[in-house]
């Protein structure tokens, strides 16, 4: 887990259950009404808003849920509240350090559902700034192994790639958060993406070596992202044998 979204660790593998569709939706459209609030409903002309809805049609969300989303974001349709996005820091078992993205119509709802899934496997809410320091924010470009070749490396570096790493199944390429759309696009000239997103990479690490912890933080983690209002849980965690 070495530092790394657990949820983006995961997600590749993990697919669409039909049991979770309509919440993983639910996620994709406050995340997009947010992202059309910010850029005014322009999806051609803003990369973060572009892709959000790129994502949410790859997942299956339907054409009219998406541009209801878009719609929302700019006033229209008088769905739902004002939209919010928040950060929680929070400490987990093995005194792991958690950033918890949240996006939400609902700030009680969303502070109450944190606190107790965080309550159920010995988390905590830690106060502002307290955990942020121990991460940086950085972009992740997603690559299927079987379309990548050499030759590709010296491109992704002149494009604005920070860094390349060769995984078990996929290439990484990391980005600064600034700079992940710009490098995104470029990349997508010569090779096709699985994916790309912000996420926040812990530069402090906590090292946990006893099962039962590491299978405690990874049901907190899970719980967490099970809520209503999470869009992503991040961890400097790093297990080890």
């Amino acid at each position: 887990m070495s530092g790394h979204s657990k949820w983006a660790s995961i997600k590749h593998s993990k697919g669409i259950a039909d049991a979770k569709r309509g919440k993983i939706f639910s996620k994709y459209a406050v995340a997009i009404a947010l992202a059309s609030k910010e850029a005014n409903g322009d999806v051609t002309n803003n990369p973060k808003l572009r892709l959000l809805v790129e994502k949410a049609k790859a997942s299956g969300m339907p054409k009219d849920n998406i541009e209801r989303a878009v719609k929302r974001g700019v006033g229209e349709g008088g769905e739902g509240g004002i939209i919010e996005e928040m950060y929680f820091e929070a400490y987990g078992p093995g005194g792991a350090a958690l950033i918890i993205h949240s996006i939400t119509d609902n700030k009680n709802r969303a502070v109450a559902d944190v606190k107790y899934a965080l309550s159920r496997f010995d988390g905590k809410m830690a106060g502002e700034g307290s955990v942020k320091w121990m991460f940086k924010e950085v972009g992740k470009i997603i690559i299927d192994k079987s379309k990548w070749i050499d030759d590709f490396e010296m491109k992704a570096i002149e494009a604005g790639a920070s860094d390349i790493k060769s995984l078990e199944d996929v290439i990484e390429i990391e980005t600064s958060n600034n700079d992940l759309h710009v490098v995104k696009a470029e990349v997508e000239k010569f090779v096709e993406i699985t994916d790309a997103y912000l996420e926040w990479v812990g530069t402090q690490e906590v090292d946990i070596a006893e099962q039962n912890i590491k299978d405690k933080l990874d049901k907190l983690i899970e719980a967490l992202d099970d809520c209503q209002d999470v869009e992503e849980v991040f961890t400097n965690a790093n297990y080890i044998d």
